[in-house]
């Protein structure tokens, strides 16, 4: 007893080690906030945060929608975790193994051989990467929308395919150029394929020989809604509204197979698609098979509602990595999203406080504000505390909600600068896909030579 009082009381002043793996929503904001709670002891020493992501910075994902469309930056999006995290230490790699009975996490930098970290305190916040199915020829055409990455992209192939259709001859070719396909109705497919054709429509007055009629938008989900998450109500109004911009929603209808561009649909129709986006829901980072923490039925780590790792002393989870209990709806789980996310970032910082200071815990309770989702400049749908609105007015707070919840005021004021000047100048409409195959240029030079 006099041990762990000792532990406890004093935890202090003994060098703790606290682990972070994960740099997204979780990952950031609950560095930051241990950053600010524990700056005493971060000068002397006492503690020591380290953050492993891939990537050096978070991505606001609520705004890959506007940055596939032009509306935003891509580098206005991200967080840079070096400049935000001054007193934490980012290593940048992935995390392939963790052994929380020794306190040790195998990391993989991006170059070199393979090291083992230890630490004293694990967060696990490495998020999800997109839920797959084994659809014939998905990997074919099919592209993801969940990094800053695949948004460019994918605005970089519309736009391209636009010029495909534009400058050929063959109506079978441009056809499948102007032919897009977006499955699952949730928000990153419904906001993604909104913001898509509002720019492919803006685009189509500087060509010759495109219309607007001639782009195809196909939307594909399994169930009977869009955006479940706005209520019933305003989904319904959401499909209303996009099927009078034309585009094609297909609801109870699955991707069947989508080989060689030729898609395959389980209501029948066929057609020749050169693009399609997978948005189809998410599943936990693989690093969470390869650790010896608890999971749940669903493959998440098992979480209690004070957001330690059930069970397991010194680990604690939140996220989409993470099955977080609902303690105001009982028997339920959070849902994965930004607004849970940011959320529980906070009462895990203070929990892990309390942990090595030998205070209680306490449990995450949230009260559900709403949802809000942009549909295309100056059209959006939102359901927030029961108040329902749409068109310009949703749209309108659409961008003030997640304005407010991106990172630093270095961010949110680059942000407002980007939307500002859209209102008094035209979008940029140029594909620059050669962005991601930089050296091919220079390939074809020393082939010229050698020849």
């Amino acid at each position: 007893m006099l041990s762990q009082a000792l532990h406890e009381g004093w935890g202090l002043r003994m060098n703790k080690h606290i682990l972070i793996v994960g740099g997204g929503y979780v990952g950031l904001y609950t560095a930051l906030r241990l950053q600010r709670k524990l700056h005493r002891e971060l000068r002397g020493g006492e503690v020591r945060i380290t953050v492993i992501d891939p990537q050096s910075y978070m991505t606001y994902q609520p705004f890959l929608p506007e940055a596939a469309a032009g509306n935003l930056s891509p580098r206005h999006m991200v967080a840079p975790l070096r400049r935000i995290l001054p007193k934490v230490h980012i290593l940048n790699g992935t995390v392939t193994k963790v052994d929380h009975a020794e306190r040790t996490v195998t990391f993989q930098p991006a170059e070199g051989e393979p090291r083992q970290v230890a630490y004293d305190v694990i967060v696990m916040a490495a998020g999800s990467i997109s839920r797959t199915l084994p659809i014939p020829g998905l990997t074919d055409i099919g592209i993801g929308f969940k990094t800053v990455g695949e948004a460019i992209a994918l605005r970089n192939r519309v736009l391209h395919l636009l010029d495909v259709a534009e400058s050929t001859t063959d109506p079978e070719v441009r056809r499948r150029a102007l032919t897009f396909v977006v499955v699952g109705a949730g928000f990153a497919g419904v906001e993604a394929l909104a913001e898509l054709e509002d720019m492919a429509k803006d685009s189509t007055r500087y060509y010759r020989n495109i219309t607007p009629a001639d782009i195809r938008w196909v939307l594909v989900e399994a169930t009977d809604r869009v955006l479940p998450e706005v209520g019933p109500e305003m989904g319904k109004w959401t499909l209303e509204q996009l099927r009078e911009r034309g585009i094609d929603v297909k609801l109870r209808t699955r991707l069947e197979s989508c080989e060689g561009g030729r898609v395959v649909l389980s209501d029948g129709s066929e057609f020749e698609a050169e693009t399609l986006v997978w948005t189809a829901g998410v599943k936990p980072s693989p690093v969470v098979n390869d650790s010896d923490l608890p999971l749940d039925e669903r493959g998440r780590i098992k979480a209690t509602a004070m957001l330690t790792v059930a069970g397991t002393p010194g680990a604690f989870t939140a996220g989409d990595a993470a099955g977080v209990p609902d303690v105001t709806n009982p028997g339920q789980y959070c849902a994965p999203n930004a607004q849970h996310a940011v959320r529980q970032a906070k009462v895990l910082a203070d929990n892990v406080v309390r942990h090595l200071r030998g205070q209680e815990l306490v449990e995450y309770r949230h009260k559900y504000v709403g949802s809000v989702a942009g549909l295309g400049l100056h059209q959006g749908v939102a359901n927030v505390y029961g108040v329902k609105l749409r068109g310009f007015p949703a749209w309108f707070m659409h961008r003030t909600y997640h304005l407010s919840r991106v990172p630093t005021l270095n961010r949110k004021v680059r942000v407002v600068v980007d939307w500002t000047l859209a209102l008094f100048f035209k979008r940029e409409t140029i594909s620059l896909g050669e962005m991601e195959h930089p050296r091919e240029g220079f390939r074809a030079a020393v082939a010229t030579t050698r020849r």
